[in-house]
């Protein structure tokens, strides 16, 4: 999982990655293609 300032340019990389907000932090999943991992915060 990649820890990025701005997420979303990661998001815009695949058309199956969601934003997901928890406990305070940003996600980027991807069920689709595992490898786009991200958080941020």
């Amino acid at each position: 999982m990649k820890i990025r300032c701005s997420l979303k340019s990661v998001r815009n990389r695949h058309r199956d990655n969601q934003m997901v907000r928890r406990k305070g932090r940003i996600y980027i999943i991807n069920k689709v293609q595992k490898r786009y991992k991200a958080r941020q915060g």
